[in-house]
């Protein structure tokens, strides 16, 4: 039995699957309406509550954000996709090098919702520091985020197959774990 993703980007899928195994998920392609918030869990129940308007059952929603010590441990936060869009990965790489910190957070937040009532978070935090843009997995900051103890880009890492140092692959592994301990699916 999969569990229904509910989100309209394919790499997350992809990530969410390879790290998840044996358990599948299957993509809901809806793009959910998101408000602007710096707080990524009120992000997260607004997302669950559209959610909740396009499916019923069980389901996941998930929410990424990054945060530079050099803008305050504030920003970009989870408006860090609109950041990306606007200046770019060598944008935020600029902003890390002409301030002088480099140092940075990354955190990814998944809901699991059984219904409106029996809802479950797992959030994976990582520290790191932001580099020039390096890695052929070109996805939301990952070309620029190197975690701790780490030499390569999260894009790096991930073009590799290795999702386990990333912020989502540290969620997912919280929610792989509450799967087996509840036989999800048995």
């Amino acid at each position: 039995m999969a569990l229904t993703f509910i989100t309209g980007n394919k790499k997350k899928v992809e990530e969410f699957n390879a790290s998840l195994a044996p358990f599948k998920v299957e993509q809901l392609d809806v793009d959910l309406v998101e408000i602007q918030e710096l707080n990524p869990h009120i992000i997260l129940k607004h997302k669950l509550q559209e959610a909740f308007k396009h499916h019923t059952g069980e389901f996941l929603v998930e929410d990424s954000s990054m945060y530079m010590e050099a803008l305050g441990n504030k920003l970009p936060g989870p408006l860090v996709k609109w950041f990306n869009d606007t200046i770019g990965t060598q944008g935020l790489a600029d902003v890390a090098k002409n301030m002088g910190n480099p140092k940075a957070s990354a955190k990814t937040i998944i809901g699991y919702a059984k219904s409106p009532e029996d809802i479950y978070f797992f959030e994976g935090t990582i520290e790191g520091n932001i580099v020039q843009p390096k890695g052929e997995y070109k996805f939301g900051y990952d070309p620029i985020f190197v975690p701790e103890s780490q030499e390569k880009t999260l894009s790096e890492l991930k073009a590799e197959g290795n999702f386990n140092f990333s912020p989502r692959g540290l969620a997912v592994k919280q929610l792989k774990e509450y799967l087996e301990k509840n036989n999800y699916g048995i």
